[in-house]
């Protein structure tokens, strides 16, 4: 089965998690260990040809809730601060924003560097950084990898996440050794 061909209960899934029909879905990118699609793997362009630059975009509900949860917490604040602090993070960020924009332009190029969730600069949306994270796995987006170790530890581990996703570890203890 190619990329492009998804299963139709995929898509009726992907629908019913929507309250819409999914438009230009290439892939599931990522499957909840319960087996519900979580994350699709979109066209840069919409059949209709409207520029859709989210290449992953998160669509299993206990997801979107969670990142909208952690969004009016304030964690998007805290970790747009922690870019200008830690040079670490900002280049795993960039490097995520910049492996994000190759892979959409291997699909199709959209004649622009916006990739989203703020990239490469800012904290924007959770929703795309931990479809991101979700859709390549820890390592490749630090912060997603860090909103969905909060979202496990608020519940979805084994659910919606992994049972083997890596735990979150608070910022300020990241660089204790004492």
């Amino acid at each position: 089965m190619s990329e492009h061909e998804i299963p139709q209960a995929d898509l009726d899934a992907v629908a019913a998690q929507l309250g819409r029909e999914p438009r230009g879905v290439l892939a599931i990118a990522y499957r909840a260990p319960d087996g519900t699609p979580g994350v699709v793997k979109t066209a840069p362009r919409l059949p209709d040809g409207t520029p859709f630059p989210t290449l992953y975009y998160l669509t299993d509900p206990r997801l979107t809730a969670e990142a909208s949860r952690q969004e009016s917490a304030g964690v998007m604040r805290e970790m747009t601060e922690r870019l200008t602090r830690d040079p670490e993070l900002a280049a795993n960020y960039r490097s995520a924003h910049e492996s994000y924009l190759a892979e959409r332009n291997e699909i199709e190029s959209l004649g622009t560097d916006f990739t989203g969730g703020g990239m490469p600069d800012r904290v924007k949306c959770l929703h795309v950084l931990m479809a991101h994270s979700l859709a390549k796995g820890p390592g490749v987006n630090l912060l997603g990898d860090e909103s969905i170790a909060l979202a496990a530890d608020h519940g979805l581990r084994g659910t919606a996440i992994p049972v083997d996703w890596p735990a979150y570890v608070a910022p300020e203890a990241a660089g204790d050794t004492e």
